[in-house]
């Protein structure tokens, strides 16, 4: 499965494309989308036309992207939600399911304390993915939330399979990938652990 993660902002937009084959996460590629100087519908139109640009050279089977916080500043958190909407319409104009983690899911699934630094995310995205040299803090951010898709896939096809061999019989267990956005939705992280 390759998971494309995007991490929305006004001035810098992250990406990060890994590839999940069973236990191992392949990096493939990631960067940022530098957005210039403008009036506010000007910037969100160069997000858009990059997340597009980025969605369709990835040929990835799903996006991930994190759900906006509440700043301490409304006017902030106002402009991140209308940039984080143009790079989730960007997505789905590509035909891209969309699936959100908040950023204390993110930090915990990556590593393990939910109010990480950023330079905390670089390295441990760089660890696991056995990366020469530490992602920008967007890029890291962005190949974090695909890993933590990745891990989350997981443990739900897990989960699924568990239930299933004791519960019911084996022809019912759902295809890989099968999982809906909506249960991914409900799952929580622990610990940088899945719980129900």
């Amino acid at each position: 499965m390759r998971i494309l993660g995007i991490d929305p902002g006004l001035n810098t937009t992250g990406y990060g494309l890994l590839e999940a084959r069973g236990q191992r996460l392949h990096y493939q590629a990631s960067g940022a989308i530098r957005i210039p100087k403008g009036t506010l519908p000007e910037r969100l139109k160069t997000l858009f036309e990059g997340v597009s640009t980025v969605a369709r050279d990835a040929a990835a089977d799903v996006a991930v992207v994190e759900i906006v916080f509440v700043n301490v500043n409304p006017q902030s958190t106002l402009l991140l939600g209308q940039a984080r909407g143009a790079a989730i319409a960007a997505l789905v104009a590509q035909g891209l399911p969309v699936v959100e983690y908040t950023a204390l899911q993110l930090k915990k699934s990556i590593v393990g304390y939910g109010r990480a630094s950023k330079a905390q995310m670089q390295d441990m995205v760089m660890r696991l993915l056995t990366l020469p040299g530490q992602p920008g803090p967007d890029a890291a951010d962005a190949l974090g939330l695909a890993i933590c898709h990745a891990h989350a896939q997981r443990g739900l096809a897990a989960l699924t399979g568990a239930r299933t061999t004791m519960e019911q019989p084996a022809a019912a267990i759902p295809p890989a990938g099968a999982i809906s956005a909506t249960q991914l939705r409900r799952m929580r992280m622990r610990r940088g652990r899945l719980i129900g």
